[in-house]
């Protein structure tokens, strides 16, 4: 990371953390920091135990970041959480008509639903956001910290990687969705939601809510005013790359733009934080570009 930005080497430092899940693991590194983005959140889709493997890893990061935050020796002002809509979102329901999701509104999942061996890994990861960000929520209250708390929700998170990542095999699970379009997946992937942003959109989403006073203590749904399908992704991707036209697959209703059957709320955060969207467009060519480039 320093050998790739040595603009920024001198103000960026790494500390090796082998399990985040533990309490007190941070204890040692929080001496002069005074903000926090708490990120990390496992998931993958082969899950053998979805309480073990997803749920509670996502909850006791969660818990350990913010203990060490509200050390009385800490100067934490302000924490910010990457929650997800898959907290807010209610797939088991149809909205009506005109409805739009919002920051008031939860997933209604149960605990025991989510760690039920029948639920899928989808499910459960749905669990671990939203359990995860009530633990935070009910930490800073009951703890009656020092920092206070911003919460952020985004739907598929798509866009160039900026990390090294030295194969397309290591990309993260959103990504190489896309990526697969790209590669030629037949059927496409199935577009479960209709919400999106692009990665370097929520990173200033990110920093806005850490550096806008009035952040503080609010929930936020960052996500494009835009939809997006893979459908289009493939019209996108095809239309874009002269080589595409070989590997994307024909097998799908051609030049439809993505509708939505609801509103997502990205408008506040927008608003509130002073950030704008980059279109869906944008985010499928720059990053297909950067990973046909990997992948060469």
């Amino acid at each position: 990371m320093k050998a790739a930005r040595p603009q920024y080497a001198s103000k960026l430092d790494f500390v090796v953390v082998e399990d985040f899940t533990q309490i007190g693991v941070f204890d040692s590194v929080m001496d002069g920091i005074d903000a926090v983005i708490h990120v990390a959140s496992p998931f993958f889709y082969d899950t053998t135990n979805n309480e073990q493997e997803l749920i509670l890893p996502a909850i006791n990061g969660v818990k350990s970041i913010l203990s060490a935050s509200a050390k009385p020796e800490s100067k934490v002002q302000r924490l910010v959480m990457t929650s997800s809509f898959a907290s807010v979102i209610d797939p088991s329901s149809t909205p009506e008509l005109g409805f739009t999701y919002t920051a008031a509104d939860w997933n209604p999942l149960t605990y025991e639903e989510a760690i039920d061996p029948k639920s899928d890994s989808v499910t459960a990861y749905r669990g671990s956001k939203k359990f995860a960000e009530l633990a935070a929520w009910e930490f800073v209250k009951e703890h009656n910290t020092k920092f206070d708390l911003v919460t952020l929700c985004p739907p598929m998170v798509f866009g160039p990687v900026v990390h090294p990542v030295p194969t397309v095999e290591q990309l993260n699970e959103s990504n190489m969705m896309l990526w697969s379009v790209a590669a030629g997946a037949d059927p496409l992937p199935a577009t479960r939601v209709p919400g999106w942003i692009d990665a370097r959109d929520l990173a200033e989403v990110h920093v806005q809510a850490l550096l806008t006073p009035e952040a503080g203590g609010k929930r936020f749904v960052a996500a494009s005013p835009e939809p997006f399908s893979y459908d289009y992704a493939a019209d996108i991707i095809r239309d874009g790359f002269e080589w595409a036209k070989e590997t994307v697959t024909t097998n799908y209703k051609m030049g439809e733009k993505p509708s939505a059957s609801y509103g997502i709320d990205g408008e506040t955060v927008a608003r509130e934080l002073g950030v704008k969207y980059r279109p869906f467009k944008e985010t499928v060519v720059d990053l297909v570009g950067q990973i046909r480039a990997l992948a060469a």
